[in-house]
């Protein structure tokens, strides 16, 4: 049975219509953070009253899990240093195991799990706190006296989650290389300058560029894309649900693109 011409012309609309909204969605997304990259470069975003507010936000989005995500990652860097050190010894391939551990631990999975981190417990809770506000009519009423929500709310919010993200990636990459520098060579200096130099191996220049560059992007995208969800995607329905599912999804989705590029960066 053939479709009819109605059927296949009122398919290609809703696909029309689909596309139209996929590409609307991603231009506010880019849209929204060409604006906060003018306003975080903007001196008259850092005076007298914005400055508190950004030092309140940072220290809420950062100071409650910066220890125990530590304690966390030195943990699981105990438990898989020793895990590839026993594989490794069992195949003659003792050389490469803290080789193995620098690449898995510190290039991959810190700074993904240092992002997600941030996602679920900052950013997505503060997109549903702006969602809220947008569907109260607070941002209006901002507007209405003169202020600007953007600069008011959003940024202050983004600049937060970006700098808790990347202060638990680099502090926790730094308590990871010292255990697994315990874990493999034990409390002994004089093994430092092999350690140092397995290190050089593994950081290159293009492998530390893009580890940087990875970073920054998903501190980035777990910081911006809440925000732009919860600005630009209310369409009725629970405010919470709503916001809190459209981060997600759209968040994995520029999260795993990040990781595939970086992942052709340092292996092809």
């Amino acid at each position: 049975m053939t479709p009819t011409p109605s059927r296949t012309a009122g398919f290609t609309e809703r696909l029309s219509q689909n596309a139209q909204g996929w590409l609307a969605t991603w231009w506010q997304l880019v849209h929204l953070g060409a604006m906060i990259l003018v306003l975080a470069l903007s001196p008259s975003s850092y005076g007298r009253d914005m400055r508190p507010v950004l030092a309140r936000h940072i220290y809420l989005n950062t100071a409650p899990i910066l220890l125990w995500f530590t304690v966390l990652c030195a943990l699981v860097t105990v438990v898989l240093t020793r895990i590839v050190l026993v594989t490794a010894l069992s195949y003659g391939l003792s050389q490469y195991a803290l080789q193995v551990v620098i690449r898995v631990l510190v290039l991959e999975l810190i700074p993904l799990t240092a992002a997600l981190f941030v996602a679920l417990r900052c950013t997505i809770p503060d997109g549903v706190e702006v969602a809220t506000m947008q569907s109260s009519g607070e941002l209006d009423e901002i507007r209405r006296q003169g202020g600007d929500p953007i600069r008011q709310e959003v940024l202050p919010r983004v600049v937060a989650g970006m700098f808790s993200g990347i202060t638990l990636a680099a502090l926790s990459s730094v308590v990871a290389l010292c255990v697994a520098y315990v874990a493999g060579y034990g409390f002994d200096l004089s093994s430092l300058p092999s350690f140092t130099r397995l290190f050089g191996q593994v950081f290159a220049p293009s492998v530390t560029l893009i580890f940087v560059l990875k970073t920054l992007f998903f501190c980035l995208a777990v910081s911006l894309i809440p925000m732009a969800s919860a600005l630009y995607g209310l369409r009725g329905g629970s405010v919470r649900t709503s916001a809190e599912m459209r981060s997600l999804v759209r968040m994995f989705a520029v999260i795993l693109l990040i990781e595939l590029a970086s992942l052709v960066g340092n292996y092809y």
